[in-house]
């Protein structure tokens, strides 16, 4: 009797062992469940940006750095800025490096040029749909068969003409990389002959020390880009702006005029030379703001 009583004695103490390993299976499971990390919400989509891709293309004897005062304007709009190298060594080669720039863009791209880059965006822009509007500073808007030679002479009152010789006004230089026929043009800085001189030229509006750096810095400009004629325009499909500096040495403002109407430019004038990106950088983020704006 004793011994089937330590019996039931026994099985009794394993069954509460058991209950209580159970127990406790449970109850570190039901921690460790609870210690899971719990799955993160997704982020809720963000739109993508509406805002164009704004491109900035600088003229003769000039860098990217033309743009450096209007572009910290745009950017502070929420506009991505990209300034496109000009080699300046034609307007055939300058226009296929600056068209072959433009499809690596994805999206609506604004296209803002000054002096000479007019040239070359109004040929490398043809065909691009990305390109949804043009805005030209002091800029050439050249129509088919036109060359940048002519239409800066085309009115009087342009301080290169230099009496008819260009070498009064510019400097001839050799370069090895280009034909021996084409040579590289500097501006020059002294007046002389049939020359005003770089300040009063080409930098009018800005202080004397501001002109002799740029003087000092410009990038020489191949002969054929002032040469080689114009294709099929852009503005004919493409809808554009313009800035034109009313005291402009450089392409006379009456010049201006004619090729901005011509191209049916909604044209914004301000008292400013050449250079009126560089001496008025808010009319010029503002009209880019404008073209921007209309054509999203």
């Amino acid at each position: 009797m004793t011994v089937i009583t330590n019996f039931f004695r026994v099985r009794r103490s394993a069954v509460a062992l058991i209950s209580i390993a159970t127990v406790g299976s449970i109850t570190l499971a039901s921690t460790l469940v609870a210690a899971q990390p719990k799955p993160l919400l997704s982020a809720p989509a963000v739109a993508p940006s509406t805002k164009p891709t704004i491109v900035m293309v600088h003229g003769g004897y000039a860098d990217s750095s033309s743009w450096s005062k209007v572009i910290p304007l745009l950017t502070a709009e929420g506009y991505t800025v990209d300034a496109a190298p000009n080699p300046l060594r034609g307007l055939y080669s300058d226009s296929a490096y600056v068209r072959s720039f433009l499809k690596s863009i994805t999206g609506p791209i604004v296209l803002v040029v000054h002096s000479y880059g007019g040239m070359v965006i109004t040929n490398a822009a043809t065909g691009n749909p990305n390109v949804k509007a043009l805005v030209y500073v002091d800029a050439f808007v050249p129509d088919q068969g036109d060359t940048a030679l002519h239409l800066i002479f085309a009115k009087p009152g342009s301080c290169f003409y230099g009496g008819g010789n260009l070498h009064n006004t510019m400097i001839f230089r050799d370069d090895p990389s280009l034909p021996a026929n084409d040579p590289v043009l500097y501006i020059k800085y002294a007046p002389g002959p049939d020359f005003t001189g770089f300040d009063a030229c080409f930098a009018n509006d800005l202080p004397t020390s501001e002109a002799d750096v740029l003087w000092a810095v410009q990038r020489p400009i191949a002969l054929d880009a002032f040469t080689q004629v114009s294709g099929v325009p852009a503005w004919k499909t493409i809808p554009s702006w313009a800035v034109l500096g009313t005291q402009d040495h450089a392409i006379p403002p009456a010049e201006l005029q004619f090729m901005d109407q011509r191209a049916g430019a909604q044209i914004t004038y301000v008292k400013a030379g050449h250079l009126s990106m560089i001496s008025d950088p808010s009319v010029v983020a503002k009209v880019v703001t404008e073209a921007a704006t209309a054509t999203s």
